[in-house]
C-alpha cells in the first residue's frame, strides 16, 4: 500500500512537471518575436544545415549524459542504462529551460526519478555534482574567450572594461566551485538559504532533520575532487568541450550566410557564443531566456562587425533548435521507465545511506 501510494505520488509529480513545461513551451511559441513568413523563411534557408544542428546537440547531450554517468559511477554500481539516463539528462535541460531560476526544475525532477534506481542520497549528490560540473565549465569556456579575444580582436576601451569584469567574475565563480569540490557545497546552501525570509523555518528545520543525510551528499562531493582526480578532470574535460562544440551551431549559420568559414569564423562563432550565453545566464531567472538570448546575440554579432541580420538569424535558428529539445524533453517525461527490481531497489538504497566515507566512495570501485 505504501509503495503504491509514493507511486501515485511521483506520478502526480511528474505530471506536475509536465504541465509546467508544456506551459513554457507553448508560451515561448506563441511570443516568438518573428513573424511566421520570416521563421518559415529562415528554416527553408537553413535546409540540410538544420539536421547538422540537431545531430551535433545529440552528440552533445549525449557528452553530458556520459559526464553524469562517470559521476555515478564513482559512489558504486551506476544501477541504470545509458538511454535511461540520457533520457533524463534531455527532460532535466529541458525543465531547466522552462522554468524560471533555472535548476528549480531539471534538478528535483533528475533526482526523482534517479532515486529508485541508487539511493536518494547518491541522486542527490550525483546530480548535483553534475550541475556543478556543467556550470564550472562555463566559467572556464569564458576565460577562453577572454583569452581568444585578446589573441584576435581588436580592444578598445569598451571592451576592456567588458572583459576586465568578466574575468573577475570568472575568477570569484572558480574560486567559489573549488572551495565547494574540496569542502561540499550543499549544507552551505541550507545554511544560506535559512537566511531568506520566507524560507528560514522550513530550510533550519531541513537541515536537521536531515543533518546526516547532507554531510554525506557533502563528502560524496569533495570526494571526487579529492580522491577521484582522473574522474573530476573527465567530467570536466566533457563538459568544457561540449561547450567549445555547440559553438558549431553558430559556425554552421555563419558559413550558411557566406560568413568566413576558416579559423577566424570558429574563433567569431566561439565569442559569439560565449558572451551571448554570459548575457543569458545573468537572466536565469526569465523561463527560457525569453529575450536575453536575443539580445546577446544582437550585442556579440554587433561588436564583432557582424551585420544585425546575422545575429537575427542566428538566434532565430537557435531558438528553434532550443524548442524543438525543450519539447522533446517534456515529452520524454511522459514516457515511464521501468523501475529496478525491489531486491536491486534494495540493495541500492541501502548502500546510499552509508555514512563511513571510505564505503560511501571506495567500495564499489570493482564495478566499472
Amino acid at each position: 500500500m505504501l509503495s503504491l501510494h509514493r507511486n501515485h505520488m511521483k506520478s502526480g509529480i511528474r505530471n506536475l512537471f509536465f504541465i509546467i513545461g508544456l506551459a513554457a513551451v507553448i508560451i515561448m511559441a506563441v511570443t516568438f518575436d518573428v513573424s511566421w513568413d520570416l521563421l518559415w523563411q529562415s528554416l527553408c534557408q537553413t535546409g540540410y544545415w538544420l539536421v547538422a544542428i540537431v545531430v551535433l546537440w545529440v552528440v552533445l547531450y549525449a557528452m553530458n549524459t556520459l559526464s553524469w554517468r562517470i559521476i555515478l559511477g564513482e559512489s558504486g554500481p551506476v544501477g541504470i542504462s545509458f538511454m535511461r539516463l540520457l533520457k533524463l539528462t534531455v527532460s532535466g535541460f529541458a525543465l531547466n529551460y522552462a522554468t524560471p531560476v533555472g535548476l528549480l526544475g531539471g534538478e528535483p525532477y533528475r533526482i526523482m526519478e534517479l532515486a529508485p534506481y541508487v539511493g536518494r542520497q547518491r541522486a542527490t549528490s550525483s546530480v548535483v555534482l553534475f550541475a556543478m560540473m556543467h556550470i564550472f565549465s562555463h566559467f572556464w569556456y569564458w576565460v577562453t574567450a577572454i583569452a581568444l579575444w585578446l589573441l584576435f580582436m581588436p580592444l578598445d576601451g569598451l571592451m576592456a572594461t567588458v572583459l576586465s569584469l568578466t574575468a573577475l567574475f570568472c575568477a570569484a565563480g572558480i574560486y567559489l566551485f573549488l572551495r565547494g569540490y574540496r569542502n561540499g557545497m550543499v549544507v552551505g546552501a541550507i545554511r544560506l538559504a535559512g537566511h531568506v525570509p520566507g524560507l528560514r523555518r522550513r530550510a533550519r528545520r531541513f537541515a536537521v532533520e536531515h543533518a546526516e543525510g547532507l554531510s554525506n551528499i557533502d563528502r560524496q562531493i569533495a570526494q571526487l575532487h579529492a580522491q577521484s582526480r582522473s574522474s573530476f578532470y573527465a567530467t570536466l574535460m566533457l563538459e568544457y568541450v561540449g561547450r567549445i562544440l555547440q559553438s558549431l551551431e553558430i559556425f554552421f549559420v555563419l558559413l550558411l550566410l557566406g560568413v568566413d568559414g576558416g579559423w577566424m569564423g570558429f574563433v567569431h562563432s566561439l565569442l559569439i557564443l560565449a558572451f551571448t550565453s554570459l548575457f543569458a545566464n545573468l537572466l536565469f531567472f526569465i523561463p527560457l531566456q525569453l529575450g536575453g538570448r536575443e539580445g546577446g546575440f544582437a550585442m556579440s554579432t554587433a561588436q564583432l562587425g557582424l551585420t544585425g541580420g546575422t545575429g537575427l538569424f542566428i538566434s532565430i535558428i537557435v531558438r528553434v533548435r532550443e524548442l524543438f529539445f525543450t519539447a522533446l524533453g517534456i515529452l520524454l517525461i511522459k514516457i515511464k521507465a521501468s523501475p529496478p527490481n525491489e531486491a536491486q531497489a534494495t540493495q541500492l538504497t541501502s548502500t546510499s545511506h552509508l555514512s563511513d566515507s571510505d564505503n560511501t566512495l571506495r567500495g564499489y570501485r570493482q564495478y566499472p
